[in-house]
């Protein structure tokens, strides 16, 4: 278990060094570029297990996406999704998010959300658009995807607090079992 946690961080650690590289060289200097290569899986993932969320009386079926394969294949090549279903990205560190929709068919918003379980920022994604979309801070511990216009229809924004049957998202997906 140990060396799985070791293996996580020290990926981590790389994808961060890698994004910071990249966004100095490319993005910083000359506007967001869109995203022109990188790793793409072959279909859509199997169905990942689910967490219900609140999202102050808003309720959500999130799927979690934890493993870096989870995480890095999302919602890509999936046709639809229900209207108050969703993908939670948790991520291993509090961390400057990009996220894209690379191969993504559905219209999305994207919540960027601190370890506290509080929306920092929330973006609409346009389908198979590469550009990525930066986070403003670098405190982001969990991304949620949802159906585009979801947090306006529902009157969702930067400041609500996001939280599980057993509570705070932290400690929910920390004991969880993905």
């Amino acid at each position: 278990m140990k060396k799985h946690i070791l293996d996580w961080l020290i990926t981590a650690a790389c994808v961060v060094l890698v994004g910071l590289w990249a966004y100095r060289t490319f993005i910083a200097p000359h506007g967001r570029p869109p995203v022109s290569s990188g790793w793409s899986p072959p279909g859509a993932q199997a169905k990942l297990p689910s967490v219900k969320l609140w999202l102050g009386s808003q309720e959500l079926a999130a799927e979690v996406a934890s493993t870096r394969d989870e995480i890095q294949t999302g919602l890509m090549f999936r046709t639809n999704l229900a209207s108050n279903d969703a993908m939670l990205f948790a991520l291993p560190v509090p961390q400057r998010a990009e996220f894209y929709m690379r191969n993504t068919l559905i219209p999305l918003s994207c919540a960027y959300i601190d370890e506290d379980g509080v929306i920092l920022e929330t973006h609409d994604m346009k389908p198979r658009d590469e550009t990525v979309i930066p986070s403003a801070t670098a405190t982001v511990r969990y991304v949620l995807e949802v159906n585009r216009g979801w947090f306006e229809s529902n009157h969702v924004a930067a400041g609500t607090v996001v939280r599980t049957e057993q509570g705070p998202l932290r400690k929910s997906l920390r004991e969880a079992p993905y």
